[in-house]
């Protein structure tokens, strides 16, 4: 076919000869590993291959029980109940009898089990119902319907549209033309856009059966491995006939779908669990939060308070033991010799004292975690203020594990394209032969590009070569609407899509594809180019090219790429043309734009041919095959002539500006890590208000790695010496230097000492490395979030992941913790949903310990007046559903309802999530358990004291330990259940019911169970214990009485530890100053120390003013203040821009005025004016508040 077109290529820019470099021989020092044969139309195969079945289910029915319990006691809480009820069996050893601590363990295994077989059996099913699915194969010369489970490898079969693929397969042929087909790969990546597959010439023909029969030779390929986007083969159609290529063109995936395609032959080659699917199925690695870690230190802590109290007690036992206590056994009666006798007793009495204290411990606390952490993440999953409509995406919470590690993030490792922007991309402008040309150039009028073109010369045979690479150096599939109207363009990128639209526009229309060649329609006349070979591009490579014969049948390469691969491939003597080009591209960094270089060469037939062997050679091969094809492409993409470059926009999601200023303002790093030009990531970081003109950008570009660590020395030494915000500024090729570890600790310790941090240029495996190295060496929460496969590295590597559902597909958010559709949407899941579980679980937790200490310490208490026996003061089956009924609600309820500050009022102040954070340690850790100490010596001795002389009623009758013992036990639920009230600051139905709830259901159980013996063989020595314990007038006086008496310290206590009555205007207000006081003084300390002298100076602002408040405090709960502060307030316009203009209020909304009106609550001037004015420092800080970081409400 000729045209007008053709004729330009008579002329070429480029022809240069192949070099004979040999291609590597880094396969030679590792030995090739063996390949997997496939002998064709064979009934015996050269080896045995798995069946096409798969079983995902984690359990069969004989292995479930061993698998589960070898799970479970993975778990030291577990090993360590277990070691109790082994104990408990030894006679004379147990107080509490032999099954008091069998049944709870029984009933929390039961429950995991429970679950664990429900999950099972669902993952059963699905197996069974895909198992037995038919497909059509070549069978007895016919084709038969076969189940699924039943195909095996080396089989022929046959897809029909619209169906899934049973196996991995290698296409032979289809019923489009040229022997291609449509698949849908959703199931493997999440993306919707269809790719095409072909067969290669040889087999594309075979379309009957007779065909299919006649092949009798074999294919060779690589063994079974997870990765979707490769695969290495060969096929030999016969004895006499070469072996042929194979490649990822020619692969079709099990959990593919068949599309747009009437249907397929094909050849098994992967079945059931060696599939890549099956391979890719592995879980996604376990993330422990920092609370889980913390707390196991915990129970550590109080597994040795258990030792140490448990020893004490045999000791005390053994000192008061005398031959008077004829009531207790002697040592003599053991049968042991004399010097043995008193090591065994004092054996004997240790156990016994750890089974009686063993609750310390509490069993419950990994299921109620479980079961709290799943309901938190469902609360994520129903987030509407999380919703994209655009996209119809919720959240979703991929693992409950690290609902609290939301709570404590310090730095975000962001990705820029797709994550802060919107990766919808728009053709914005390009640079040909050294002509810069924007959009108002191109289609505002008169096209500019095409006016020169028809000048003619050099300039015009630019123009055309950079249209036409344009046009066919892609992998787009079009479209075409059965309405008619414009093909509609599909890719797995969308900078393809734009720069292909942009050429239509432009007068160069892409217009049809098959695997051997494209059409474009240039300026009107349809060229058709063959397509020779097509050098993908990889994350390695940087570029794509593509060989292809013109009409006029020369060869051309068209090449496009990132400026540093192409630059560095360019022929000698384009200096003048290169520096043009190269300041365009800085110019259209500037913008924002995305940039790509264009260049082409002519390649001469004898040189083409030549390299055609290599590339073929390197394309057969199993082992790198990879690595030999970008050898070979080396070969051929070299003296290039520079076309020019291209810029498209990408712009940012909704309120990403507002976002980033909200995280900083929360104390949260934020570093952008892309693969961007610098120029481009820069100007991005303006636009989202990551950087701001009060910055200075330290910017590292350095060749060696002398140089980066000397650059890096002096930042370091620049940061130490000025007041000013800096941001650092690296590139990947410097960063592989600042990675090395003798210079990584420096170059850290520059990156948090900055405000603000951005990578270029980054490679997937740098960004991991980078996340990593904070994660390591700083120790703090650090969240990574992406949308691409390229960001899968560092969200698996940071402590949180989140995955963004965006163009590029699903791998980022499958392999995610968290999966949100927008950027925006992090400030609701870190400011409220992450600080709320924080503040949960720490309580929980706290909580758990506090009421497992209030109660089963009581029984040390009673020792000393037991004669340090051994002996129980609470009948043994109450002490077991302690925590089973009676205290299993309130931890939930906490977990569950508990916030401090409502959700609009988080986000309107970010320096909440600041506030919040490191409120789960061991300062907080003792006081709890002091806490709880305190209050069972109260239970214990007011009641004690109370009870008398033990004469209970009027007819004067006396009870015994055990009346004693519940009269304890109900104050103790009392207690612990009005104690989680006191702790909580929102309080719903729920909290309602699992307090009183709680109560009510002890005196429902304990009139029930004192008469259970007369039904049921238990609880004999509880017999009618009730009625004695409700007609006691002294009971109902200590219901009163020491209930009150036990939390009238904490009442106490909660007036003056916070500043309950404090305004949050006063609370930010005297935060901030004392923020930029320390920020000024001299030799200011590391951000860790700041931050815990920051908790510390909060937690003595309320102190002065406590004993003021004390009184007040009973007056109002919710929220902490009187009625008088809960009045309508107004506040100005700069109270709220510094954070410090809102008293909170959950019941009624803030009313805002200008600074100009007057305000009601304005206080009396003194000497130095009015509380407003402002130090020159705190104006400056207002100014940056206004250029961006002003608060804000995001929703």
């Amino acid at each position: 076919m000729t045209s007008s077109s053709s004729s330009s290529d008579e002329t070429t820019p480029d022809s240069s000869p192949i070099p004979t470099r040999p291609l590597s021989a880094s396969s030679k020092a590792n030995p090739t590993p063996r390949p997997r044969v496939i002998h064709l139309n064979s009934s015996t195969q050269p080896e045995a291959f798995l069946g096409n079945a798969i079983n995902t289910g984690k359990y069969s029915v004989w292995s479930f029980i061993p698998s589960f319990l070898f799970e479970q006691f993975h778990r030291y809480s577990n090993i360590f109940f277990l070691g109790m009820v082994l104990l408990q069996q030894i006679p004379d050893v147990s107080p509490t009898g032999k099954f008091t601590t069998m049944v709870p363990l029984v009933f929390i295994l039961s429950v995991s089990a429970l679950k664990e077989i429900i999950e099972d059996v669902k993952r059963h099913k699905a197996d069974v119902e895909v198992n037995n699915r038919a497909v059509q194969v070549l069978k007895n010369n016919s084709w038969e319907w076969v189940k699924w489970r039943n195909v095996a490898v080396g089989d022929f079969v046959k897809i029909p549209n619209d169906t899934f693929f049973p196996a991995d397969l290698v296409i032979f042929s289809s019923s489009e033309q040229m022997g291609i087909c449509y698949i849908e790969t959703a199931n493997l990546d999440g993306e919707t856009n269809l790719k095409i597959r072909q067969g290669i010439p040889e087999t594309m023909k075979m379309i009957e059966i007779e065909d299919l029969k006649e092949v009798t030779g074999e294919l060779h390929c690589e063994l079974p491995n997870r990765f979707l986007y490769e695969f290495a083969g060969k096929l030999k159609l016969d004895e006499e006939s070469p072996y042929l290529a194979l490649g990822p063109e020619q692969l079709l995936l099990r959990g593919a779908k068949l599309q747009n395609t009437s249907w397929i032959l094909a050849l098994v080659i992967y079945t059931g669990q060696e599939t890549k699917l099956m391979k890719n199925s592995t879980k996604v690695p376990l993330k422990r939060s920092t609370v889980d870690k913390l707390t196991n230190k915990q129970i550590v802590m109080l597994f040795w308070l258990l030792i140490v109290v448990s020893l004490a007690s045999a000791g005390m036992s053994m000192a008061v033991h005398d031959d008077n206590m004829w009531y207790l056994p002697k040592v003599q009666d053991l049968g042991h010799p004399a010097v043995v006798n008193k090591f065994v007793t004092f054996l004997y009495t240790f156990m016994t004292f750890i089974i009686l204290y063993n609750n310390l411990i509490p069993i419950s606390l990994t299921v109620t975690l479980e079961v709290v952490r799943f309901i938190q993440a469902q609360f994520i999953n129903w987030d509407c203020d999380m919703y994209h409509p655009e996209t119809n995406t919720f959240a979703t919470a991929r693992t409950s594990n690290l609902n609290e590690e939301l709570g404590q993030v310090r730095y975000i490792f962001s990705d820029k394209t797709g994550t802060l922007t919107r990766n919808v991309m728009e053709f914005r402008g390009c640079s040909c032969s050294g002509d810069v040309y924007y959009p108002e150039d191109l289609f505002c009028g008169q096209n500019e590009l095409v006016c020169n073109m028809d000048k003619g010369g050099n300039l015009a045979k630019d123009i055309h070569h950079f249209l036409i690479l344009l046009s066919v150096c892609h992998s787009i599939i079009p479209e075409y609407p059965e309405e008619g109207g414009e093909t509609i363009y599909h890719a797995s990128s969308p900078d393809e899509i734009a720069l292909v639209s942009g050429a239509r526009c432009l007068g160069y229309a892409f217009e049809k594809r098959t695997p051997t060649w494209v059409e474009i329609k240039a300026m009107g006349i349809t060229d058709r180019y063959e397509l020779l070979n097509t050098l993908e591009f990889t994350s390695q490579r940087k570029r794509m090219s593509v060989i292809v014969r013109a009409p006029n049948g020369k060869i051309k390469l068209y090449c496009k790429g990132a400026d540093t691969m192409i630059f560095e491939r360019l022929k000698k003597g384009q200096e003048k043309i290169k520096k043009k080009t190269d300041k365009h591209l800085e110019e259209f960094s500037t913008q924002g734009l995305r940039t790509l270089c264009c260049a082409m060469r002519e390649i001469p037939e004898s040189d083409y041919k030549e390299w055609q062997l290599i590339y073929q050679k390197a394309s057969t091969e199993l082992h790198e095959r990879e690595t030999r094809v970008e050898e070979a492409a080396e070969l051929i993409e070299m003296d290039l002539h520079l076309l020019g470059a291209t810029a498209i926009e990408d712009k940012l999601q909704e309120k990403v500006p507002e976002t980033i200023a909200a995280l900083l303002k929360a104390g949260i790093s934020v570093w952008v890590l892309t693969g961007d030009k610098q120029e481009t990531a820069i100007n991005i970081g303006y636009s989202c208000h990551l950087l701001n003109p009060t910055m200075n950008l330290l910017t590292i570009n350095k060749d060696s790695f002398e140089a980066t660590w000397e650059c890096i020395l002096n930042c370091l030494t620049e940061v130490s010496m000025t007041r000013t915000l800096m941001a650092v500024v690296i590139d990947g090729a410097t960063l592989k230097h600042a990675l090395h570890p003798d210079m990584s600790k420096d170059f850290l310790r520059l990156c948090c000492s900055c405000k603000a941090v951005i990578v270029c240029r980054a490679s997937p495996m740098q960004k991991a490395e980078i996340v990593d190295l904070v994660t390591q060496e700083t120790g703090e929460v650090t969240l990574a979030i992406g949308d691409g496969a390229n960001d899968v590295a560092m969200i698996q590597k940071a402590h949180v992941g989140i995955g963004i559902s965006g163009q590029e597909g699903l791998q980022a958010a499958l392999a995610s913790d968290y999966a949100i559709a927008q950027f925006r949407f992090l400030t609701k899941l870190l400011f409220v949903h992450g600080a709320w579980n924080y503040d949960r679980m720490s309580k929980l937790i706290f909580y758990s310990y506090y009421k497992n200490i209030c109660l089963y310490i009581i029984e040390l208490w009673f020792a000393i007046y037991s004669g340090w026996s051994g002996q129980i003061i609470f009948e043994r089956w109450t002490i077991g559903f302690y925590n089973m009924f009676f205290t299993c609600a309130q931890p939930i309820a906490i977990g569950v309802c508990e916030r401090h500050y409502s959700a609009e009022t988080r986000l309107k102040y970010p320096i909440l999530y600041k506030l919040n954070q490191d409120s789960f340690n061991l300062h907080s850790f003792f006081l709890w358990i002091g806490n709880s100490l305190l209050h069972s010596i109260c239970l214990f001795w007011f009641t004690f004291i109370l009870y008398g002389s033990g004469i209970l009623w009027a007819s004067g009758k006396e009870g015994g330990y055990l009346v004693l013992g519940n009269f304890i036990y109900t104050y103790v639920v009392v207690v612990v259940s009005l104690k989680s009230g006191l702790e909580t600051r929102t309080w719903t139905v729920f909290t309602h019911f699992a307090i009183w709830g709680s109560i009510l259901l002890w005196f429902l159980f304990l009139t029930v169970y004192s008469y259970a013996y007369t039904f049921l063989p238990i609880g004999q020595e509880i017999l009618g214990i009730a009625g004695l314990v409700f007609t006691s007038p002294v009971f109902w006086v200590g219901l009163l009485v020491v209930p009150s008496a036990t939390l009238f310290p904490d009442f106490i206590w909660k007036a003056m530890e916070e500043p309950e009555f404090q305004t949050l205007n006063e609370k930010m207000r005297m935060y901030d100053e004392m923020e930029n006081q320390r920020f000024f003084k001299k030799g200011e300390l590391p951000l860790r120390s700041r931050q815990q002298d920051d908790k510390e100076d909060l937690r003595t602002l309320g102190f002065i003013q406590a004993l003021d408040r004390v009184f007040n405090f009973f007056s109002v709960k919710e929220g902490g203040h009187s009625e008088q502060q809960l009045k309508e307030v107004e506040v100005t316009g700069s109270e709220m821009r510094d954070g410090m203009g809102d008293k909170y209020n959950s019941g009624q909304d803030l009313k805002v005025v200008d600074d100009e009106e007057e305000n009601p609550f304005e206080e009396e001037e003194d000497e130095k004016g009015t509380p407003e004015v402002r130090s020159f420092y705190m104006k400056k800080q207002e100014s940056l508040y206004k250029e961006g970081l002003d608060e804000i409400a995001i929703c």
